[in-house]
């Protein structure tokens, strides 16, 4: 009965009093229970807590009535393990933190608490959020329901794969580098990452201005409702996105008709040695034909990012890695690929920080410049389809390199626009022989998440992929 609705249709049923709260809670929490053993979806699971939530939503509606209610109230959600939740474990992906609780939510918690949203736990992700794929010594691997012998993606890997399992109808996660984008078309949903200051980093600080939170979800629309419901700004937030005018919402222009737009596209590598799998191709080149038989005009453009995105990405990330303070007794219990990178940002000078970041403005600007003109930019998501967990193994030494090299390979196309802050999304528009997703993906215009959602929402009316589901 609740498989088959998202998120804005559960939230109407609540509404309409054909479905409770605690029916919603309770079915996700026995599939969660029937599932995460294999999935590895959920750090941690607060099944007591959502559940006296849902009661007391209950009792809410029965003494006040539906006027009035929140937009998403009482559909179930989950957290990513990389934000902090007053009261409830946060890992951060990692043993050093494996018995922390905050006691602060991060804005983000609050708003989708006051949205009307019922959490259920807080999803897998890699050590601090500083991989491609999820896998950690707290909880493991997260995989993909599609196939569970391969990666969920990372790092919102959790929260990508309780959504493709409909363990949850939306989730919360974050992307730093291609951290929603990279799982979404990993696990066949649909993922946002949303512009630079269109969601408050708050009470936390985002220094190189790399990541944002966002939504993974199934529908175009349940994107759009969590969009909604985030965008909301914290006082003395470093960095902001336009609101949209009064009365406006990111729901309504998900369903609106996008018009006739001008969309560049590029599968292009350039010298960097890594070529694009078939697949993942074919999945590009078959939307380029989507996106013309809509009527959008479609222009190959040469990839704007040129050779030095990686190392001046790869200089940000050692450094903003040391956000997270470890003992010195306590680095020892850190994953080699999480000590690799933290090292790496010991060794960068406050000078070379300062001209990568620096750099990666000019880069960001050229970029915008070069393709200002179009209204969307195509590329796959991928450059790989999704790959089997013994893909990111190599732990030491010359094995740890290549593993980080193959990151690399696997992601190619997400990190620039973490760099440039344009909001950008990964569709699940193909589907290989033996039904493994693969995405392709959009980026907008700066702050253009409207326009960009109204066209994800015209290609997924085209070529539906709601009615795929994995076979648990």
């Amino acid at each position: 009965m609740y498989d088959g609705l998202d998120a804005v249709a559960q939230a109407s049923a609540v509404r309409e009093g054909r479905v409770s709260p605690v029916e919603l809670v309770r079915h996700s929490l026995d599939l969660i229970d029937a599932h995460d053993a294999t999935l590895g979806a959920f750090i941690s699971v607060t099944a007591d807590a959502a559940l006296r939530e849902a009661r007391e939503a209950e009792r809410r509606i029965a003494s006040e009535g539906t006027e009035g209610l929140p937009p998403l109230f009482g559909v179930p959600t989950a957290i990513k393990d990389l934000t902090p939740t007053a009261g409830v474990r946060t890992t951060f992906g990692s043993k050093a933190y494996d018995s922390h609780v905050p006691d602060v939510d991060a804005h983000s918690v609050t708003l989708l608490r006051a949205a009307g949203t019922i959490s259920l736990g807080k999803t897998n992700t890699p050590e601090f959020g500083l991989s491609g794929y999820t896998d950690n010594d707290v909880r493991g691997q997260a995989r993909s329901p599609w196939d569970l012998t391969r990666s969920a993606g990372g790092s919102s890997g959790g929260a990508a794969a309780a959504v493709a399992a409909g363990l949850v109808p939306f989730a919360h996660g974050s992307d730093g580098g291609g951290s929603l984008r990279i799982p979404a078309s990993s696990c066949g949903i649909f993922g946002l990452k949303p512009s630079r200051g269109r969601i408050s980093p708050g009470p936390d600080a985002n220094v190189a201005g790399l990541a944002v939170e966002g939504p993974l979800s199934r529908t175009v629309r349940d994107a759009a409702a969590m969009l909604d419901a985030l965008s909301v700004p914290m006082p003395g937030d470093p960095y902001w996105a336009p609101p949209l005018p009064p009365g406006e919402t990111f729901l309504a222009h998900a369903a609106e008709e996008p018009g006739r737009l001008r969309i560049a596209r590029y599968a292009d590598l350039g010298d960097s040695g890594f070529a694009v799998d078939p697949v993942c191709r074919k999945a590009y080149e078959e939307t380029t034909e989507l996106l013309g038989a809509l009527g959008h005009d479609v222009e190959e453009v040469a990839n704007p990012f040129v050779a030095e995105l990686g190392e001046l990405f790869f200089v940000i990330w050692g450094v903003q890695s040391l956000r997270y303070e470890v003992a010195p007794e306590q680095e020892e219990l850190l994953r080699p690929v999480t000590r690799f990178w933290r090292e790496r940002g010991r060794q960068t000078s406050a000078e070379d920080f300062y001209r990568a970041l620096a750099g990666a403005q000019r880069l960001s600007r050229r970029v915008v410049e070069a393709t200002e003109r179009y209204d969307a930019v195509l590329t796959p998501t991928l450059g790989l389809p999704p790959q089997p967990v013994a893909y990111f193994t190599g732990e030491s030494g010359e094995e740890l390199m290549e593993q980080i090299g193959r990151q690399s390979l696997f992601s190619p196309f997400t990190s620039g626009y973490n760099l440039t802050g344009q909001p950008a999304a990964s569709l699940p528009l193909h589907w290989t022989e033996d039904e493994l997703p693969i995405g392709v993906s959009l980026t907008g215009r700066p702050a253009g998440e409207a326009q960009l959602l109204s066209l994800c929402a015209q290609l997924e009316a085209a070529k539906p992929w709601g009615h795929r589901r994995p076979a648990l």
